[in-house]
């Protein structure tokens, strides 16, 4: 009889057992499944958001027209002379976008940052010591733009304007490519500042409109400088030798001092006179708001823009 009350009970603390493990298993699932979003950021980070952000700063003015296209909205943004729409003009400051202010940020009290990644990535570990989640984000290629207007549908719950973004996005710029001949046009691709002059190499904005509309850049498989992997270096030598038939300028700093500084230099080098782009006449300056920053959800304007300039007969009606 003994025996078997031992039995009895070893059988009972086995069933309570399972019992007790799989409510266990059932709370866990459960706590898996209360998460509002997992985003893969641009870092390789997997980002688990409980709840949807309502307190959002973005580090970049690149992301604002992007995020508020699919229902987003800021508590902060960075300064910008360009790339600030008017909403978000009374939003409340966190400094340059190349200095920004953290106390400024953490003042925002904010549930996400979003990050301009090759800027202020070292500030992720800032905002994992203060428990506020981040995502850096890369935007520079067209790719890269379809790819962050996912992820801020899927922070915002708007995954259906997310789509239908991507999807006006690249019936205009199919239109575009529709009006000009299918011919390969051999560009090079000029970045000016103060500093001096670099190459663009595809991964930059106007390299990789470049490659969209079907032309060969002809800084394609440089080696890229060690702290701007977009640009290479610059030699006039080179820029002879890879004959191009249009060249590109892309600047940083006031557009008339930098044309008339290209005037200059072109009127007192002969090589320049070798180039056909030169002697074609086929130098063309790129707009500022739409080849210095991400054009963002106005891609379809940058690659109408390249592509006008070249061709202006095709967009004449």
């Amino acid at each position: 009889m003994k025996r078997f009350t031992v039995v009895l009970m070893c059988i009972a603390m086995v069933i309570s057992a399972m019992l007790i493990t799989g409510c266990g298993s059932h709370k866990d699932t459960a706590a898996s499944n209360n998460v509002y979003a997992k985003i893969t950021d641009d870092m390789g980070r997997t980002v688990s958001l409980q709840k949807k952000p309502e307190r959002i700063v973005v580090l970049s003015a690149s992301f604002l027209e992007p995020l508020h296209a699919v229902g987003g909205d800021v508590v902060g943004r960075p300064d910008s002379k360009t790339n600030m729409p008017d909403w978000a003009k009374d939003k409340q400051s966190v400094g340059a976008v190349y200095h920004i202010d953290v106390e400024k940020v953490l003042a925002c009290n904010p549930d996400l940052v979003i990050i301009n990644k090759g800027m202020n990535e070292k500030l992720v570990k800032t905002f994992e010591d203060n428990h506020i989640p981040s995502i850096v984000i890369d935007m520079k290629s067209y790719d890269d733009v379809k790819r962050e207007i996912k992820i801020f549908a899927q922070i915002t719950g708007e995954t259906d304007k997310g789509n239908q973004l991507i999807s006006d996005m690249d019936t205009k710029i199919q239109a575009v490519k529709d009006k000009i001949p299918h011919d390969m046009r051999r560009v090079t691709i000029l970045h000016s500042t103060a500093q001096g002059m670099s190459v663009q190499l595809d991964g930059s904005i106007a390299g990789s409109i470049a490659k969209m509309l079907g032309w060969e850049n002809t800084a394609s498989g440089m080696t890229p400088m060690e702290k701007h992997p977009d640009a290479a270096p610059y030699s006039m030598e080179t820029v002879v030798e890879q004959n191009p038939e249009i060249i590109f300028v892309t600047s940083m700093g006031k557009p008339d001092k930098i044309k008339a500084d290209m005037d200059k230099n072109i009127a007192g080098n002969p090589a320049w006179q070798t180039i056909p782009a030169i002697k074609e006449g086929h130098l063309f300056y790129l707009p500022q708001n739409l080849f210095l920053l991400s054009p963002g959800i106005h891609y379809p304007e940058a690659v109408e823009t390249m592509a006008k300039l070249v061709y202006p007969d095709r967009f004449s009606k």
